[in-house]
């Protein structure tokens, strides 16, 4: 599949994603902490600037270690260039504090604070359906595609918020598989099971919670079992009494996952499930496409390791940035905003951390990242369940997790 087939299915994917889910963010630090950016009391700011762009913006992004490396490039790369405007990283790594990013977003902006560090949020998947649900698409400036004149070539859009974000990558989970040892991989989750059975102890995915591609693996599993549509988009606690199939289903598959030390173990993390497989300790895992295709070119990951989708597939979307309208920098925020959707940086975010690029990509070199030509991203599905995410995880700890 080209990859302007790959966007207009990209567009496609993303446009279903329903204004109803809320789901949970990545973990971060505490919402008392000074690096909040929490400012003055008082009515939540007007949106937008007229000045120039100029000072210190302070962007917000939460997620696995490759989020936060191309994160550093892109600012450094940014602020090289910009004289007038530059970008202070703040990151928050998934899965290692009790408050999200986006409960921090909510409790400032509840607490009617103003001019507060949050300049610039990524956000994407579950973030941004909660972010919108908690405190609603006014917290965030409407984006203006007039100060992002790069933003004319992105057919990306979200139906989440259109308004109040910007896409700037593409992004999935697939099947990552050793292929010395699996020079076929399942193309259903029928046939992956018959594997897994077949070749017990060389699967694994990670802990649910801890990293996007064992939550999309749990998820997706779970809800295979429900014919309504509706239900991968939807927070409502009645789609919960429907999830007995998929929890049958993941117990049933327990017994043939990886273990340690002669005890079913799941990985900590997407790092996690990816060292297992890098080590050749297992052959095979769900993984974010841009962690394997980056270590792989890095050469953390081995050559042999492979990537395949599919059916019913694991989940995919974009991610984008968008500004609240209580921080103190929209201008500045602009001006990065437009970078990162330049060519350059485009070629980064592929090179560095092979994301799915939104921008045209004639004149963009893509060796060595050649697979992502491969993903068919109109079979990825969207799936948010909002708030259930907390409720599913707890059901996951107590009854696969505690099996042993």
């Amino acid at each position: 599949m080209t990859i302007k087939r790959l966007l207009a299915a990209l567009v496609s994917a993303a446009m279903v994603f329903s204004l109803t889910a809320c789901g949970g963010g990545n973990d971060g630090g505490s919402a008392d902490s000074g690096a909040q950016g929490g400012g003055d009391s008082g009515a939540a700011a007007d949106g937008g600037s007229s000045g120039g762009a100029s000072g210190t913006v302070h962007l917000w992004a939460s997620g696995s270690d490759n989020v936060r490396q191309i994160f550093e490039t892109l600012t450094e790369s940014f602020n090289a260039q910009s004289e007038d405007v530059k970008v202070e990283l703040n990151f928050m790594l998934a899965g290692t504090g009790t408050q999200t990013m986006v409960d921090m977003l909510a409790a400032a902006y509840k607490a009617n604070q103003t001019n507060t560090d949050y300049d610039l949020i990524d956000l994407g998947g579950d973030d941004l359906s909660k972010i919108v649900s908690l405190i609603g698409e006014e917290a965030f400036i409407e984006l203006d595609k007039s100060k992002i004149p790069n933003s004319a070539s992105v057919e990306a859009k979200s139906a989440v918020g259109e308004k109040i974000i910007m896409p700037y990558r593409g992004t999935t989970v697939v099947l990552a598989y050793n292929s010395e040892n699996v020079p076929t991989p399942p193309a259903t989750m029928d046939e992956l099971v018959e594997w897994m059975k077949a070749n017990p102890g060389r699967f694994a995915y990670n802990v649910p919670g801890t990293g996007g591609a064992g939550d999309s693996f749990v998820r997706t599993a779970v809800y295979n079992f429900i014919d309504d549509p509706e239900a991968m988009m939807s927070d409502d606690e009645k789609w919960a009494e429907q999830w007995d199939a998929g929890f049958e289903f993941l117990a049933s598959i327990h017994p043939y996952m990886y273990q340690s030390g002669g005890s079913i173990t799941y990985p900590n993390k997407n790092q996690g499930a990816l060292d297992l497989l890098s080590n050749k300790e297992i052959d095979m895992c769900p993984m974010w496409a841009d962690m394997l295709l980056s270590q792989r070119a890095a050469g953390t990951v081995p050559e042999c390791m492979k990537m395949a989708t599919i059916t019913p597939s694991f989940t995919g979307s974009v991610q984008g940035l968008s500004i609240p309208n209580f921080g103190s920098n929209p201008e500045g925020a602009y001006k990065f905003i437009d970078y990162i959707l330049s060519p350059e940086a485009q070629e980064l975010l592929v090179k560095e951390m092979a994301a799915i690029p939104l921008v045209d990509t004639s004149d963009m070199d893509l060796t060595g990242f050649e697979d992502l030509q491969d993903l068919d991203v109109s079979n990825f599905r969207v799936l948010s369940i909002g708030s259930l995410d907390t409720l599913f995880n707890e059901r996951w700890d107590n009854e696969i997790g505690a099996i042993g």
